[in-house]
């Protein structure tokens, strides 16, 4: 895909997320998608939320950086809090509608921890963006018509805002790609530091 960036070196996504790929894509990035396997422990005792999302994103990252140690590495976990409390994935229609009606007219943060590793270069850098996001105080009837849509059922918070349920929020502050799954400026921000990126014009182009 045409973007504002190139890859100048093999980078690696460990997200089976749609999501992130198509948001890695769009800036016109080349990247391998593998995506970690290894389950999701539940937060310590006391752990605050940032601190969970970015040690989630971590180990997913560390367990694919270590099977590629020549190439850089993106990871990231995205958590939905209310209150303090994280929400993960509806285990069913009846807790999504739960997590929605909780969320409805309210706000809540989301919180994404992100990676970028490479194992050879010693490349280690973990950071947590946090976007507050305000819904609308959706009725009853509209929370289940949007359930209806099964579109909840795999998102943390029960909704993405990127889909159908973008009617539930009314207002962001903060990064709006955070909310999707991925803060994109500040990984192209890493990204072109350590030259694993480049713009794709080249300055003689302008």
């Amino acid at each position: 895909m045409q973007g504002p960036f190139r890859t100048l070196r093999p980078l690696t996504l460990a997200s089976a997320s749609p999501r992130r790929q198509a948001l890695l894509a769009g800036q016109g990035l080349c990247f391998e998608v593998s995506p970690s396997r290894l389950g999701e422990p539940a937060p310590e005792p006391a752990e605050a939320p940032e601190i969970y999302a970015r040690r989630m994103a971590r180990i997913k990252g560390e367990d694919i950086a270590a099977k590629r140690p020549d190439q850089t590495v993106i990871s990231a976990d995205t958590i939905v809090v209310r209150e303090g409390r994280i929400l993960g994935k509806p285990r069913n229609a009846a807790h999504a509608l739960h997590m929605l009606s909780e969320l409805a007219g309210n706000w809540h943060d989301v919180i994404t921890g992100f990676c970028v590793l490479h194992v050879r270069e010693k490349i280690s850098q973990c950071h947590a963006v946090t976007t507050r996001v305000h819904m609308i105080p959706a009725s009853a009837a509209m929370l289940r018509a949007y359930i209806a849509t099964e579109e909840p059922m795999d998102k943390a918070g029960a909704y993405g805002i990127q889909g159908a349920g973008a009617f539930l929020v009314d207002e962001v502050r903060g990064s709006y790609t955070n909310v999707v799954g991925l803060p994109v400026p500040e990984i192209l921000r890493i990204l072109l530091t350590c030259a694993v990126i480049a713009p794709a014009v080249s300055p003689e182009d302008v």
